[in-house]
């Protein structure tokens, strides 16, 4: 238990919050400044956790070994001829069926992004300096509508740009196989040569999920001094985390993210809170068809996306509590 108490008490701390009361009282709904959603998550797919052996490599395959073959990796793209907009903002919606948009913004204000889907709100920062920007429409089908706020005093915005697009995704794993600025990554990233390597000693994907989660929990270690200063706005550098070997939980849920989707695995990113204390933290969820769980001795349910919690699990906390999903409230997924 004490292990448990100290790891949620540094956790905590790890997820940037609004700069200021006004702010955190604003509409600019987001992951850095949620309010809490109570709720049946109805995610509880994980029996009987048991942590894995996590100090053993994977071995080196027999000489009838059929290695897992990883489709091509999905990408992202900015499309800046066919993007529109007005104000310095161009948006750029032309692959929208494949579970993503992109954004580029020009402006001497801070700026940013609202997305609404009904009655879900998701707030980004994003560039002023016209890098563009790259989210998940993870809503599923359906109209998305796009606003782009400036900043023009205090924590007051006005609106720059006002589009929306009526969504339909090739399929539902679109936004969860693509890099974002939540986890940002290419053929060239350390971090995707490294899922490869592992994933060239696995069979299938449940034994690449097995590989990558204890090659995280085995080389990332918990940053603690990270997550007492970690200021608004952070985003990960997923080649960063795996350079350092340390991380907060958002690092460890954007490298797991950006390892597993480049081998063709759909990954969420989730922000939620956890019980007892409403830690507001960041864990993955992955899905594949196939049933079992090989090497971390889970027991997974086919069909389903799966929870995994790689900064609890990386620090020692009962499998158990890692395991069941009734901890739990989801509130944001990536």
């Amino acid at each position: 238990m004490l292990a448990l108490c100290l790891l949620i008490s540094g956790c905590g701390a790890d997820l940037p919050q609004a700069d200021t009361e006004s702010e955190r009282q604003s509409d600019l709904t987001s992951p850095q400044n949620a309010e809490k959603q109570k709720g049946q998550n109805g995610l509880t797919l994980i029996k009987e956790a048991v942590l894995p052996d996590m100090q053993n490599a994977p071995s080196a395959p027999s000489e009838d070994f059929v290695s897992y073959k990883a489709p091509a990796m999905a990408t992202v793209e900015f499309h800046r001829d066919l993007a529109d907009g007005g104000n310095g903002v161009q948006i750029d919606l032309s692959a929208v069926s494949e579970g993503y948009f992109a954004i580029s913004a020009v402006s001497d204000k801070r700026l940013k992004l609202q997305v609404f889907f009904y009655d879900l709100t998701y707030t980004y920062d994003i560039s002023s300096e016209g890098t563009p920007s790259f989210f998940p429409l993870q809503c599923g089908d359906g109209l998305y509508i796009f606003r782009v706020m400036e900043n023009i005093s205090g924590t007051k915005y006005a609106q720059l740009y006002r589009t929306e697009c009526e969504v339909k995704l090739i399929d539902e794993f679109q936004p969860f196989i693509r890099p974002s600025d939540y986890s940002r990554y290419d053929e060239n990233s350390a971090c995707v040569a490294k899922a490869a390597e592992l994933a060239s000693n696995c069979r299938s994907k449940l034994e690449v999920v097995s590989a990558v989660y204890a090659f995280v929990c085995k080389n990332i270690k918990y940053d603690s001094k990270k997550a007492s200063t970690v200021k608004s706005g952070y985003l990960p550098d997923v080649d960063d985390t795996l350079s350092t070997k340390k991380g907060i939980c958002f690092d460890y849920a954007a490298l797991a993210a950006a390892m597993l989707r480049s081998q063709g695995i759909p990954t969420k990113m989730i922000f939620g809170y956890v019980a007892p204390d409403d830690l507001y933290h960041a864990w993955n969820m992955f899905y594949t068809e196939e049933s079992g769980w090989v090497t971390v001795k889970f027991e997974v349910t086919g069909k389903n996306w799966t929870r995994m919690d790689l900064t609890f699990s990386a620090g020692g906390v009962s499998a158990a509590f890692v395991g069941d999903g009734s901890h739990y409230t989801d509130v944001y997924s990536y």
